[in-house]
């Protein structure tokens, strides 16, 4: 009986190890290097995801590039619940649009989550109908002229109006999932950077001569958050409540 308890004792500490032994390595930054790629946790490590995003908030320097942390926090948790659901087919990269800024200001947040670096930060358009320099409505409807706010995975790209252009999903009834239906897609657009505001139909306009590294970089399969903090859509989200 004596061998059979020690049998038991031995064989659960082996399991124990063995299930914390793949855990991400901490650098310097504090954050896991290319071997966290996917980022799958066990159940109970889920809940330090406030403090993982945190990390990675302050050692990328979001603060210093106009990046709120409530933003950053909200768009990681969602990435984590998609990640979650095995509905992103990419995890290397999580793209911000935060339009609670400016549209004179750098809003949209390229980051390479996995190796722990921006790689790019840029302006972004928000729709017409949302509002002039700051956005302030936002619409689910067709021809609502008006941005969507929420979740996305990227699709497939093809060469349209605009030329190369990304289409994407849109993860959140009633407040983005008629993202096809209303053809809401990433595409380059001479109205806006370089100090040029304009406005879109409703789409995450680039500017043009950064779009096709853009969408060759986040296509099929990568999460876009588009933010802004509206009460509606922070009581209303699936994802954020979750």
């Amino acid at each position: 009986m004596q061998k059979l308890i020690v049998y038991i004792s031995v064989s659960c500490l082996t399991i124990l190890i063995t299930s914390f032994s793949w855990l991400p390595s901490v650098n310097e930054k504090g954050i896991g290097s290319k071997s966290n790629v996917a980022l799958h946790l066990p159940a109970d490590y889920t809940k330090n995801i406030s403090a993982k995003a945190s990390l990675l908030y302050e050692s990328l320097c979001l603060q210093e590039k106009g990046l709120s942390k409530e933003a950053f926090e909200f768009a990681y948790k969602g990435y984590e619940q998609l990640l979650g659901k095995n509905l992103i087919a990419n995890p290397e990269y999580l793209t911000i649009c935060d339009l609670s800024q400016s549209a004179k200001q750098k809003r949209l947040y390229l980051i390479d989550v996995v190796n722990n670096k921006i790689v790019l930060n840029t302006y972004v358009a928000h729709g017409k109908n949302s509002g002039g320099e700051y956005a302030t409505k936002f619409s689910n409807k067709p021809e609502s002229l008006q941005s969507s706010l929420g979740f996305y995975i990227t699709k497939n790209t093809y060469r349209g109006e605009h030329g190369l252009s990304l289409k994407v999903e849109g993860m959140e009834p009633g407040f983005n999932d008629r993202a096809f239906q209303r053809a809401i897609v990433v595409h380059g657009a001479a109205y806006i950077g370089g100090g040029i505001t304009g406005r879109s139909y409703g789409c995450p306009a680039v500017p043009q001569k950064e779009s096709n590294t853009i969408i060759n970089t986040i296509k099929n399969g990568t999460c876009l958050f588009i933010y802004h903090p509206s009460t509606k859509y922070l009581l209303g989200s699936k994802i954020l409540n979750g």
